[in-house]
């Protein structure tokens, strides 16, 4: 099975923008959408948080539900037929997270589609692994086009850190940015989608390569392991072999690092281990630096930022690597390339 998949259109609700042009554009001028919360941390300081201004104040499940299904609708209004028949592919926040502001999947992906008027394509499944779940979904899109049944598939993603429960959880494992802990995570939220066909379908990115694997020394792990970055290490190999590249060939990278000193490590150990040979700059970029945690919503967000530095020529280079990984070791990358008209 071939690893070419084409990306073409795509749909965001941030805390920097309520749509992707105005995501993306905030995104490259590194705007952030920090503001206090009405959470406070130990000593009494309110927590900054990354919250979406949304037209009407919603809250909780109904407030996520509105959020991707506006990202969606953002697909579906550049390209009206992803309406007819298109499975979705949900990506949503860990089934295990003590926290997570979905309870029941299948119904959330129901009153998604209810909202935006489509019905539920029998192929379409929710994805609750966090962060990396947008690159397993890739995984799941490329086999669909591949069976034939269908031109066309949406992933979109869906997070929140922004509630009480959330909160309370992380705070009291000191996993947020507060006064007493510089080694924390900043809470967001976001929804995003993007829009996956056959390869040769029109402009935009191009999927060239995809490996998923598993840190076994993950953050925090109760054998407590030392990090040596093995996991993103093994799937910055299989997306580079699938591409048939060297690290050093690489233009840039997109990342999800939410502000922990782990993850930087992380991402840090797997280009040590990998580059070879001499090689130009490649910068990294973060979402975490303007949209703190974003959670499942994460990949969607990146390929959407890296097809608009693409069209717009404002890319740091080409073919970029995007990458993620979440709380119990589940990690990923994936290797795409600009393609045009």
């Amino acid at each position: 099975m071939t690893a070419a998949l084409d990306i073409i259109a795509t749909g965001m609700v941030t805390a920097v923008g309520l749509d992707a042009p105005s995501s993306c554009a905030a995104l490259r001028a590194r705007l952030d959408g920090f503001k206090e919360t009405p959470y406070a941390d130990s000593e009494g300081e309110w927590l900054l948080g990354a919250p979406v201004s949304m037209p009407r104040k919603w809250i909780g499940t109904k407030r996520m539900t509105h959020m991707v299904a506006a990202a969606i609708g953002e697909i579906c209004t550049a390209v009206p037929e992803a309406r007819e028949r298109t499975p979705i592919l949900l990506c949503l926040p860990e089934a295990s997270r003590p926290s997570s502001p979905v309870q029941d999947a299948s119904v959330f992906l129901r009153n998604v589609c209810a909202i935006l008027e489509m019905d539920v394509d029998p192929r379409s499944r929710t994805i609750s692994h966090g962060r990396p779940s947008g690159l397993v979904a890739l995984e799941r899109a490329r086999r669909l086009l591949a069976d034939g049944g269908t031109s066309a598939v949406i992933i979109a993603g869906v997070d929140s850190y922004l509630t009480p429960e959330a909160i309370d959880f992380y705070l009291a494992n000191r996993r947020l940015l507060a006064t007493n802990n510089p080694n924390g995570f900043i809470p967001g939220e976001a929804a995003a989608a993007f829009l996956c066909t056959h390869a040769g379908h029109g402009s935009g990115l191009r999927l060239h390569g995809l490996g998923l694997a598993r840190e076994n020394a993950f953050i925090y792990n109760e054998a407590d392991e030392p990090l040596r970055g093995d996991g993103m290490t093994t799937a910055y190999r299989h997306a580079l072999n699938e591409a048939g590249i060297e690290m050093n060939q690489l233009g840039f990278r997109i990342s999800d690092l939410v502000g922990e000193q782990y993850w930087f490590k992380q991402t840090a150990l797997a280009s040590l281990r990998l580059v070879r040979g001499a090689h130009d700059f490649q910068d990294l970029w973060s979402l975490g630096e303007s949209l703190g945690n974003i959670g499942a919503a994460a990949v969607p967000v990146m390929v959407g930022v890296a097809l608009a530095a693409a069209r717009k020529g404002y890319s740091a280079g080409n073919p970029v690597l995007i990458e993620a990984s979440e709380d119990s070791g589940a990690c990923g990358a994936a290797i795409f390339a600009a393609r045009a008209a």
